[in-house]
Order: C-alpha cells, then structure tokens, then sequence
C-alpha cells in the first residue's frame, strides 16, 4: 500500500472530497484523539473526513512530557484500571504499533528514607512492572531493580549525596508527541480519510435536532465548505465546550484546562544516563532524556486564558528550577535552558478545586442526534479513547460495522523498520551519509526514511545539514512541507522538528533557510518569505517577553503580542 502524502495538493482535493459527497463520519480536532479517531473510524470501512483549526497537534499533543507511560502515581491513587489499561497500551505501541517513534526510557526514583520508603515505592514499582508484563504486552522492558545509593550515584552522577539512601531504576517510553500525532494522521489518509488542516469548524448544520454536518472555513484559501456527515465526532480537547457551543449547548461535562511547563536543557548541564522522577508537594517532577537535551517537568495549575497559546511564567520556571536544583549537586540556572513550552491538559471537572486531583479518565458522550464528543483521557489512552468515541458514533448509523482495528494497524514507518534498522550501516554507505545520520532518519520516520533519501538523491544539497540546527538535514524541511502536512514555517520549527525548544536562540537563525526550502513546495514568494521570517521572529520575541513576566495574566499579555500567522 503506497503512504498517502500530505502536500498542498493532497489538502486542497481533500476538502473539496469532503465537501462533494455525504461522509460516515466526520472528526473535528486533529489531536491525538481526534487523529487516533479518524484512523479508527477509516480502517473500519466507513468514509471519514478530519478537519483541524491549526495545524496538526497545534494544541495540547505537541506540548505534553513526550511520555508513553502507564502512570506509575495513578497506583498511589488505587487506580488500578487506568493503569493496567496504559500499560497495555504502551506495549502495543513499543512492540507493534510504532517502534520506531515510541522507545524504552529509564526512570531513577531517588529514595530519601530508609527501609519503609524502600518497601512502599518497591512495592509499587513491582506491581507496575507486574501489570505490564501481565497485559501480554509489556516483556520486552526490563524490569525494575533495587540501588544502593553508590549504584545510583554511578548511574546519575548529577545527584547530591545527601538527596537519596538509594533508589528504585523502572522504565517507561517515550516519543515526540507532535511527530506521533503526523503519523497517526499519514496512516488514516493512508486509509482513505480525507485530511485538511487549516480547515475550521465555524458551524454545524442542522436538520430538525439532529447535527447533520459542519460549516467548515478553509483559513489558508478564504473559502468555505459544507461538509455533511452521518456522525460528527467532536475532539477539541481543551476547545471542547467551545465546540459544543456552536450548537448552542455545552454538553454533559465541562472540560477544564490545566496548564504544564516544561524547561529543555542541553543534555551536559546534568550528568547522568538515566532519567529521574521526583516526588514534589504537589505531583510529581521529571527529567527526560531528549537526544542531546533534557526535558525537566512538569507544573500543574489551572488556566483560564488564552488556549491557543498558553504562556510559561517566570513563576512557572523558577518553580521547576527550585525543584529539580533541590536534589543537583551542580544547579541548574536560567542561562542554562534553551527552550521553554507550555501546554494545556483537557480534564474532566469534578468537585476538587484543584487541578492536579481532576480526573485523567475520558468520557464519551452522544449529546444530541448525529454528534458525539471525546474528552479527557491521557496521551497514551489515546487509541482506547478513539475506540470508545468511534463505537458510539457507529450506534447512530443504523448498520452493521466492523468491529475496531487498530489493535493490528502499525502507523506508518512501523513496517519495515526493525530490517531497516539492522541494515543502517549498509545505507549509510550507499547515500554517503554517516551512521548516526541514518539512525536519526530511522527514528523519525522509520521505513519512510527512504522517501527522505531520495529527496536527497535527486538534490545532494539537502543532504547537508541545516544551518543552526545541524541535528537535522535539509530534505527533512522540505519533506515535512511535502509529505507531514507542514503549511508554515511555525509547523516546521515547532512540530515537524524541535528546532524551537532545542536551540538557544529557539530557531531564529535557521528560520530564513528553512522559509527558503519550503517555498517551492508551497508557492511561496519573496513577500510570503518575509512574513514567514518576520511572524517566526516576532513569536519567539513574544515567548521569551512572556516568561519574563511574574504570572499567568501578564504572560498571558506578553505571548499575545505576536499575532498567529493566519489569524483565527
């Protein structure tokens, strides 16, 4: 089966498909969910249509911890269901699904107490283990072991002395959540779904009670659509009430925002070869490895701002420094973080007050004729959340469906990926390029990364790396635009790479080649190259003005200032 590319051509006829006949269902929201919904929803054999406001996993899926865990704390809350449940889906992901974008992880819990913090943590650490293995998907991570504090010191030689006894080492996964959600999105077109991002939802159409299709504005091209569909799916996210409130009611649930930050540091700032997890008053703090950085998060506050662009604080970032210097034996300071981001999470409003106690459980609801809504959940539920929402969708089509899929649909670059992985040298000799290149090719795009080779096979130019982010070639710029659904040079440095959060100018200085590189694939012309260039400046300007400020409202202020690149 050939993968579905996702350029500007593949955009344009696939509004205009959705537009010219009747779908089965359509998906609002190309998040996680709403990706992982449509992919459900096609490889049943009904005809489905997704539709994204910004960009493919603008919002929450490209500003979480980049973790695929089954949440070693939800144990401490006796919530055993929701954590048997990820860590089934973590195995299938590991071993099935995506191997090639979602990889083991090692986490070192630091023990301050002697001999009951051993037994309580240890106890939890082997029953987490235990339910993995016990899902019938979780063998091939290895297993947690007990440390003395010298053996952890060995392995994270970062800690103070006097910040552990010893400690628990467990593994989890992880995966670049923006390129997970473009995968998930290639493998439903791949399918047949017919996908357009930059396409907003302005309306719904009714007939009598029942929601009958949606009005759609294409935001890049000024035009609009009526896009008619047996069952429409909303997976807004944190949007979700707003969604609702185009057909005038808010539904049977209210979803509240809570807002996590998250600090990118260059990877020799702490020495160590495993992550670290940390018990904070509130919830818990991690370190991630993330190729040559570290990710250190995250935060847990309410936010009742502006949701497309959620500002990191200066508050925000002091709280995580606080935190993670409490157990370094070298702190970290401010001059040491290349890159700041802020995402929202979608949860469920319950009574509690606060945020961290909200559920991480979904819910799906069918709250008038011909739409259902998905909401809450956890990034790595997102294929049981999909699941949930397309079964309740298929009881409004009066037909027979086939049963869910997905449990066997490998995303694409999945197949393939492990022969190609073995063979890496022996492509590194036939492009030219060095192993570790190659490598990094393969964990991108898995067995696609032979579509990104022949790019460089018919320009050996982009085979170089990119000017100020030489992590990255060339041909994966001008790939992302062609093939990932990129329409702005904002896609490209934010999602499709990480150049913003990886750099310490935060892309600033690659921002004008990469305008250059995608401009023939999407007609750009010297003036649309400079409003690229300038937006990407100024965005960056209005970020790092925004974690200047003391708190959320004058953050919030600050982030603003930038206009988006196609306004709203």
């Amino acid at each position: 089966m050939k993968t579905a590319a996702l350029g500007p051509e593949e955009r344009a006829e696939a509004l205009a498909a959705m537009a010219e006949r009747e779908l089965d269902i359509l998906v609002v929201g190309a998040g996680v969910v709403g990706a992982g919904t449509a992919l459900d929803a096609v490889t049943r054999g009904l005809s489905t249509g997704l539709v994204e406001a910004r960009d493919w996993a603008s919002g929450t899926s490209s500003r979480s911890s980049k973790l695929i865990h089954g949440g070693l704390r939800y144990l401490e809350m006796l919530d055993f269901a929701l954590v048997r449940e990820a860590l089934k889906e973590r195995g299938l992901l590991l071993e099935r699904l995506a191997p090639h974008l979602v990889k083991p992880v090692p986490f070192l819990y630091p023990l301050q107490h002697k001999a009951w913090e051993r037994v309580y943590a240890g106890a939890g650490v082997a029953l987490y283990d235990a339910m993995s293995v016990s899902s019938g998907h979780g063998r091939g991570l290895p297993v947690h072991r007990h440390l003395s504090r010298r053996q952890a010191l060995r392995v994270a030689p970062c800690l103070r002395k006097d910040a552990l006894v010893g400690a628990l080492q467990y593994y989890d996964a992880q995966m670049d959540d923006a390129r997970f959600v473009a995968a998930l999105v290639r493998t439903a077109a791949t399918y047949g779904a017919k996908t357009a991002s930059r396409a907003r939802v302005i309306g719904f159409l009714r007939e009598g009670e029942r929601v009958v299709g949606a009005r759609v504005q294409d935001v890049e091209g000024g035009g609009e659509y009526e896009i008619r569909a047996r069952q429409i799916v909303n997976a807004t996210g944190v949007w979700t009430d707003d969604t609702q409130a185009l057909i005038g009611e808010r539904g049977q649930f209210h979803v509240r925002a809570s807002k996590g930050i998250h600090l990118v540091v260059p990877k020799d700032r702490i020495h160590s070869t495993t992550g670290l997890i940390l018990r904070t008053e509130k919830s818990v703090l991690f370190v991630i490895p993330w190729g040559r950085h570290w990710i250190v998060g995250t935060t847990d506050t309410g936010w009742d701002l502006d949701k497309a662009h959620p500002a990191a604080s200066s508050a925000d970032i002091d709280y995580l420094l606080e935190h993670v210097n409490s157990v370094l034996a070298v702190p970290l300071t401010r001059d040491d973080v290349q890159g700041v981001y802020a995402g929202l999470r979608p949860l469920l409003a319950g009574e509690s007050d606060a945020t961290s106690k909200l559920s991480r459980e979904h819910t799906v609801a069918h709250p008038v004729p011909g739409l259902v809504v998905v909401a809450g959940g956890k990034y790595t539920t997102y294929r049981v959340m999909a699941k949930d929402a397309v079964d309740e969708a298929v009881h409004g089509l009066d037909q027979r469906v086939a049963a869910c899929v997905t449990e066997e649909t490998p995303l694409v670059g999945a197949e393939g990926y492990p022969a190609l992985w073995n063979k890496r040298a022996r492509i590194a000799a036939r492009t030219g390029l060095h192993v570790v290149r190659v490598e990094h090719l393969l964990n991108r795009y898995g067995s696609l990364a032979e579509e990104v080779l022949a790019l460089i096979a018919e320009d050996p130019g982009l085979g170089e790396p990119l000017g100020g982010a030489d992590d990255y070639l060339r041909a994966e710029i001008v790939y992302a635009a062609s093939h990932e659904g990129a329409r702005h040079l904002d896609d490209v440095l934010t999602r499709r790479t990480r150049i913003s959060i990886e750099t310490f100018d935060r892309g600033t200085r690659s921002a004008r080649e990469c305008a250059e590189l995608m401009a023939p694939v999407l007609g750009w012309d010297a003036k649309q190259i400079e409003k690229e260039v300038e937006h990407y400046e100024k965005r960056v300007e209005a970020e790092r003005e925004s974690q200047r400020q003391p708190d959320d409202l004058t953050a919030d202020a600050a982030r603003l200032g930038a206009p988006d690149i196609v306004p709203l």
